[in-house]
């Protein structure tokens, strides 16, 4: 589950940061 979780917020993060970069 943890990894789960992690794995998750990594990829949120990432999208923000490439709709912010765009």
């Amino acid at each position: 589950m943890f990894y789960m979780d992690v794995l998750f917020s990594l990829v949120c993060m990432l999208l923000l940061i490439i709709c912010v970069l765009v």
